[in-house]
């Protein structure tokens, strides 16, 4: 017997990381000094005084089973991307290299591709480089055409510059930047809805949204690298990232115990997508708001004095912004 009579198939492995090696090139920066192909990636720091690295780490959750039933695979690297640098970029910092971990029951290497293809498109994006991963082949571990993704991000700043949260004040305002829709949160809870309660299907031409229901599902994750990059020179007190426990377990942690962010509902335009899942879901409006980022995917607080200039600044990279609410003196929390 050999390796591949128990189902593991080192050549395609071997095929796989020579069909990577020219999308990650594209995304190498001058920071990297070896990628791909090595048993670690190398980066040398450089033109930082006093640098902090900062760390993440994520996946895409259940929304790959929406790629599955699709048998659409070149988004969700994007997604993959984009919760791990969205979390890096709360604390001031930019983006550095990324790493993917790629597990499946039998490595289709077309499939990977695609998937890979997604996660280089999100580091061109976030301006960070992919110099390396893992691809797991695991028989008999996942069900037959499915895998899981999961990625690593490094960040750097330099330590004067890191976002200092205790600045946060009564009266500071609350900007908050368009999400592209649901990103990579509350998935289960939309398989249930739709294809569980209400038998839809991913082909399902939805009247409301404009698009097949599947598309609408598996709309990438939005990256605010560059938006946030875009507020350079204004100082930014806090920010948050908009993901799983939605604005009432995401704001609070970036705030003292004695304020809280007020939240005006109907300051910004929440996407079709979440009002057609409360309406066949029969949530509750604060649930709604726990689960989902209901069309705010990043948070910024700033001085009132700066709002102006902020808006400005986002609208001119054509970003959508609204001002969404102000600090108050509370016991903590989100006041919707």
């Amino acid at each position: 017997m050999n390796y591949k009579d128990a189902g593991v198939n080192i050549d395609e492995g071997n095929k796989l990381v020579e069909m990577i090696k020219p999308i990650a090139k594209q995304t190498l920066n001058e920071y990297v000094l070896e990628g791909i192909g090595g048993f670690a990636g190398l980066i040398e720091i450089k033109n930082y005084k006093n640098p902090v690295l900062i760390s993440s780490t994520d996946g895409v959750g259940t929304k790959l089973k929406i790629a599955f039933m699709m048998d659409k695979h070149d988004t969700v690297g994007i997604d993959l991307v984009a919760m791990c640098v969205n979390d890096i970029i709360v604390t001031g910092a930019k983006p550095l290299f990324f790493l993917d971990y790629f597990a499946t029951g039998k490595l289709k290497s077309e499939t990977a591709v695609e998937v890979i293809k997604g996660i280089a498109e999100g580091c061109k994006i976030a301006g960070c480089a992919l110099i390396g991963g893992e691809t797991a082949e695991l028989p008999g571990f996942y069900k037959e055409g499915e895998y899981d993704l999961a990625g690593f991000c490094v960040g750097i700043a330099e330590k004067e510059e890191l976002i200092d949260t205790k600045l946060i004040k009564e009266g500071d305002a609350i900007i908050g930047l368009a999400s592209s829709g649901i990103h990579s949160n509350g998935y289960s809870l939309v398989r249930k809805i739709f294809f569980e309660k209400n038998n839809f299907s991913v082909k399902d031409f939805i009247p409301e949204l404009g698009i097949n229901l599947g598309e609408a599902l598996l709309t990438p994750t939005k990256i605010y690298v560059k938006s946030i990059e875009a507020l350079k020179g204004l100082k930014i007190k806090g920010m948050a990232h908009i993901t799983g426990g939605g604005f009432i377990d995401n704001i609070p942690r970036i705030l003292r115990k004695s304020i809280a962010a007020k939240i005006n509902k109907g300051s910004w335009e929440i996407p079709a997508i979440f009002n057609l899942i409360q309406r066949l879901g029969d949530i509750e409006e604060r649930e709604m708001y726990r689960t989902f980022n209901m069309g705010i995917g990043m948070i910024v607080i700033v001085d009132p004095s700066d709002v102006d200039k902020a808006l400005e600044k986002l609208n001119g990279i054509g970003e959508k912004a609204y001002i969404i609410g102000e600090i108050v003196e509370s016991e903590g929390g989100v006041i919707l």
